[in-house]
């Protein structure tokens, strides 16, 4: 599942070709076909994304909430040939020029924008990760509110409810960047160890969206490739890294399962 730095990097590219734009719309869904007349003509003002949803927003009030869940896949062409693919298409944007398809999401809606907030995932989430008036001190304070002081970190940077954005890869990357131990709570930590998780949880976030994914620190980044090593070996500094030596303290790191979903942890770096 994309998580929020690879749904605002899609937002990106979308409001580059839809924003400010007269569009035509279509859906692949038949529940929400009589929208295509609702929206079509109009111009889009903005493109948002909250967590890892993206949202439309039109110039007559309405919006389309998407979530790409753990298929969907936004694809920005130029022209309006949908590419060969085995993928459904979902939604299609279009200008006089280019298009934004959605393909295999099945969370998409339509809302007039007064009422977003009655969204059920909106209405749960915590503020977006990548939200720029967001800081650690808030996500520090966060971590130490009664709704979420008790739980164990595992689950805790999986849910929404706490920041909106975060997922798998980002949670195994953060919890090591931070030499936190995934089994812990919040309420286990110093201080000193709450404000180290929360400033990078938002370095981290930070870095993997304007890098494209990549949580390794720049200088590292930089000599795994001149060492020939793909992206997929210089991308992660413990996520997918299984038996492979810590690059802290050259232990093997270990996988393990946690809630259905793999997190990876070093036992030296990360000990309870």
């Amino acid at each position: 599942m994309p998580e929020g730095p690879e749904i605002r990097r899609a937002a990106d590219q979308i409001a580059r070709v839809l924003e400010d734009h007269i569009v035509q719309v279509g859906f692949g869904m038949p529940d929400l076909k009589h929208y295509e007349q609702i929206l079509s003509g109009h111009a889009v003002t903005h493109i948002e994304t909250r967590g890892k949803a993206l949202l439309l927003h039109f110039d007559h009030g309405w919006s389309v909430f998407t979530h790409n869940q753990l298929y969907g896949v936004w694809r920005v062409i130029k022209g309006d040939v949908v590419p060969a693919t085995r993928r459904s298409l979902r939604l299609a944007v279009r200008t006089d020029s280019h298009s934004a398809l959605l393909f295999s999401a099945s969370n998409i809606s339509v809302w007039r924008r007064e009422s977003l907030e009655e969204h059920p995932f909106l209405a749960r989430i915590g503020p977006d990760i990548l939200d720029p008036t967001v800081t650690w001190r808030q996500l520090s304070q966060r971590l130490a509110s009664k709704p979420f002081a008790n739980r164990s970190l595992i689950a805790l940077y999986l849910d929404q409810a706490y920041i909106a954005g975060l997922g798998n890869y980002l949670r195994s990357e953060i919890l090591f960047d931070a030499a936190i131990n995934p089994w812990l709570k919040p309420k286990d930590l110093s201080i000193t160890q709450r404000n180290c998780l929360a400033r990078c949880t938002l370095n981290l976030s930070q870095r993997s969206y304007k890098t494209g994914g990549i949580t390794n620190p720049p200088d590292r980044v930089k000599q795994l490739k001149s060492q020939g090593l793909p992206r997929s070996r210089h991308r992660f500094a413990i996520f997918d890294r299984e038996g492979l030596p810590c690059y802290h303290c050259d232990n093997d790191i270990i996988r393990s399962e946690a809630g259905s979903r793999r997190l990876y942890w070093c036992p030296h770096c990360q000990a309870a």
